[in-house]
């Protein structure tokens, strides 16, 4: 295996020198770059630049759909990196249903009424409509059968089976937010905004001043 790869063909290595190889292939050096002379031409005259007349900063709070929909951005992304205590709809302890053919796993139904499976189980099935109003394990428990005639299998219920009456629906995430919500959100992002900025500039003279400084607490 390692002599295999010893008599690959290798890229191309350009040497230390290039002199001799150049002139071994008759390429020629590349031509220098153009003088101060040739492009001066091509810059700028500082003095002809004027100053933009009645040009004005905004600020985001001076904008209310600017300002919305920063809010909404920092409500949600705070709202998902918030810790999860609930199991997720697929971990292995929700667990609804296995269809199984030839002894092998095909598909897996969980409790919550989602599938994974395989792809050639899903190759198979296609697109099957579920029926309106189903939900939960009663919507798991349809699939699974549904998915076991459809490929010849077995449906068999998991241990971790649980009934539409154990079942929890999980709770979806709000993205509409009042109006006190979303200028609380405004406030609480200019103050991490300039929290952050504090601490850079802190840190950045402390560093010049060779010490270290801890904002953990």
């Amino acid at each position: 295996m390692i002599s295999g790869v010893a008599n690959a063909a290798l890229p191309h290595l350009r040497p230390a020198s290039t002199s001799a190889a150049n002139a071994a292939s008759g390429l020629q050096p590349v031509a220098p770059a153009a003088t101060e002379a040739e492009t001066r031409e091509f810059r700028v005259d500082v003095s002809q630049v004027k100053p933009l007349s009645g040009a004005k900063v905004i600020s985001a709070a001076d904008n209310p759909v600017l300002r919305d929909l920063m809010a909404t951005h920092w409500l949600i992304a705070h709202q998902t990196e918030a810790p999860q205590s609930v199991v997720a709809d697929n971990a292995p302890e929700n667990t609804y249903a296995q269809v199984k053919v030839d002894g092998k796993v095909v598909a897996t139904l969980y409790n919550g009424g989602s599938s994974v499976m395989t792809n050639a189980a899903a190759a198979k099935i296609g697109k099957l409509e579920d029926p309106p109003g189903l939900s939960g394990p009663d919507l798991a428990q349809w699939r699974a059968d549904s998915y076991a005639e459809l490929l010849g299998g077995t449906a068999e219920k998991a241990s971790t089976a649980i009934t539409l009456s154990q079942w929890t629906p999980r709770e979806s995430v709000s993205t509409t937010y009042s109006r006190e919500q979303l200028d609380a959100a405004f406030q609480a992002m200019l103050a991490e905004g300039q929290k952050a900025s504090a601490q850079s500039l802190y840190l950045a003279s402390r560093t010049q001043a060779g010490t270290n400084a801890d904002f953990s607490a």
